[in-house]
């Protein structure tokens, strides 16, 4: 990553874009950033590991990886369901078309790409929390599927000393879809 031209910006990211700000800050500082947003966030560490009981299992991953390898497209399809937690918001929240569109951006993606998605997944955020010296707003769903709200967005808000933490209640990992007017409030009144 080459270091960007930023002057008092707020860094926003969602899934793994958060792991990108969060390398960043850890990697350049905050010295010309001057708040960051992390929407449903994949730091501090989402790998089950015996310094990380709270994770998830290898097995899990190692069965997604599986899944692309034999049949991306479905695995797509399956992703997609549990990224907007479809059986409850399908319809409601987000549309079948809206679902189409994602699938399709998705198909186009290199088969390469979104496997090696899966390790990137596993990257570890744990020491790089300690880094972040600027207002920080962490938003999740409770019912994030995708990245456990428990493995993730409340671990962070843990680790990160004066952090905000906003939970959506029922909430998917799709939730700038589903939920946006309640996150565009709430970086709203985060950034006056």
């Amino acid at each position: 990553m080459t270091q960007l031209d930023l002057h008092d910006a707020t860094l926003v990211g969602h899934s793994m874009g958060t792991g990108e700000i969060m390398r960043y800050l850890s990697t350049y500082g905050s010295e010309r950033v001057k708040k960051a947003v992390f929407i449903a966030p994949i730091p501090p560490f989402l790998l089950k590991t015996t310094d990380n009981p709270e994770g998830v299992d290898q097995s899990v991953f190692d069965k997604i990886m599986q899944s692309i390898t034999t049949d991306r497209l479905a695995y797509l399809s399956k992703f997609l369901a549990d990224f907007y937690n479809l059986d409850v918001n399908l319809g409601k929240l987000v549309s079948k078309e809206a679902v189409q569109f994602n699938w399709n951006t998705a198909a186009t993606a290199s088969p390469a790409g979104t496997l090696a998605c899966v390790t990137a997944w596993l990257t570890d955020f744990r020491k790089d929390l300690a880094k972040v010296d600027i207002p920080s707003l962490i938003i999740q769903g409770d019912a994030d599927r995708i990245l456990p709200f428990l493995a993730t967005g409340k671990r962070m808000h843990e680790a990160m000393k004066g952090s905000r933490l906003v939970v959506i209640k029922d909430g998917s990992h799709g939730i700038p879809w589903t939920h946006a007017e309640e996150i565009n409030r709430e970086l709203l009144d985060f950034l006056k």
